[in-house]
């Protein structure tokens, strides 16, 4: 079997690859019998000659492999019938800009596997980047607010950025004695909580935030999703029944939105469940949230200020809560200003990739290599299509198409 690593073409580019030259390396000499190839790019974190200078085949005709791994949706015209390929779908959910994406996977006589639907048997993702999406919406959310007060300029990440050089430059500012809710338990605010304590941040207990005015240090508290919902007919928070009629519950949020600074959105948002910050709550008087880092970036999703995800050159703009339009950034300090950049990874691309890739190598790499790669349990359940047909578990899909 031959595996192959494609070049990224979705715009705007991103930088992350699945596997690193070093993890390939390790898997070709683990796995003689088997061979890998990289398709030739000049936009990866890691560069051609990074694997080329490990023995590694760098090409640009990828015809010959079995499988094919990328991170983003390829362009269509880059597609080749009748071979396996991994990457975010983005259209599990019926997402109409990724409709072609899914035809032309079909009419390919695609086999294809989401990389979002990785599961173990506890329907736990087994391969995800979101802990690096926290770190970097904490780094960017940070930087916007330095700019809107003038308070401090943090330097933009360029493509070798890494966690270190990350953590060091947070540690070496004079942190805004300010209060910052994060939302949301998952690996997203994970990664967030983890480098706030790692510069210092004071983390305090659910009273503490909602009953204190003012902090001393940079202060943050993690909301899950029973601190932001309250049920309509008065009832006790049920996890399952929020997870099968989340319209049986309305926000909670407007307690928050006056006790908080920043706010950091890591929670998962489902389209029937409650909105958080809507039109009225963010026009409120009340509401004290001035600097929003949607790291979900759920485009009027449960925050209404998010109207576009943003770039990594460009990752704020201000949203006006009168008139409910963007604006440009910091123009108006009446205004919220947004961080709404939907590849926060891409921010530290050769780390993020590196961690992905050894959750890739345990659960999918190994399983295929070993021969297993139509009937281990992990990759079956995040094939979406076999041979350009879709498989029994998304047949929901079908009207979609």
């Amino acid at each position: 079997m031959k595996i192959g690593l494609i070049r990224e073409t979705k715009i705007p580019e991103d930088n992350r690859v699945a596997l690193s030259p070093e993890q390939v390396y390790a898997m070709s000499m683990a796995f003689p019998t088997h061979s890998f190839a990289v398709q030739s790019s000049d936009i990866r974190a890691y560069h051609d000659e990074d694997y080329a200078k490990l023995g590694i085949e760098v090409k640009e005709d990828m015809s010959d492999c079995d499988v094919l791994f990328g991170i983003k949706e390829p362009e269509l015209a880059t597609l080749m019938p009748d071979k396996h390929y991994f990457f975010f779908g983005h259209f599990a959910k019926m997402q109409e800009y990724n409709k072609p994406l899914l035809c032309a996977l079909t009419e390919r006589r695609v086999t294809f596997s989401d990389y979002e639907y990785l599961v173990d048997d506890g329907g736990h993702r087994v391969c995800a980047f979101g802990w690096w999406a926290g770190i970097v919406g904490v780094y960017y959310t940070l930087q916007c607010y330095g700019l809107r007060n003038g308070v401090f300029s943090l330097p933009k990440p360029d493509r070798h950025f890494t966690l270190e050089k990350l953590r060091g430059i947070l540690s070496s500012v004079r942190l805004p004695a300010v209060k910052l809710l994060i939302t949301g338990n998952g690996r997203v605010s994970s990664g967030a909580q983890y480098i706030l304590d790692q510069i210092g941040a004071v983390r305090l207990e659910r009273r503490e935030y909602l009953s204190c005015e003012r902090v001393a240090h940079l202060s943050y508290c993690v909301a899950t999703t029973e601190d932001l919902v309250v049920h309509k007919n008065g009832m006790k928070y049920d996890r399952e029944e929020f997870l099968q009629w989340p319209a049986h519950y309305a926000s909670d949020f407007k307690k928050w939105a006056a006790s908080t600074d920043i706010l950091l959105s890591c929670h998962f948002w489902d389209s029937n469940a409650p909105v958080y910050l809507d039109y009225e709550d963010l026009s409120n008087a009340e509401n004290r949230i001035r600097v929003i880092g949607d790291v979900t970036c759920d485009i009027n999703g449960s925050i209404k200020s998010t109207v576009r995800p943003s770039t990594h050159s460009n990752p704020f703009y201000d949203y006006n809560p009168m008139s409910r339009k963007e604006e440009l950034p910091f123009s108006s300090n009446n205004n919220i200003s947004v961080m709404a950049v939907d590849t926060c990874p891409n921010a530290l691309a050769m780390d993020a990739s590196t961690s992905f890739g050894e959750m890739l190598i345990q659960n999918v790499i190994f399983p295929i290599l070993e021969g297993h790669i139509s009937d281990d349990p992990v990759i079956r359940r995040a094939t979406i299509l076999d041979r350009g047909q879709l498989t029994p578990a998304y047949k929901y899909l079908d009207t979609f198409l």
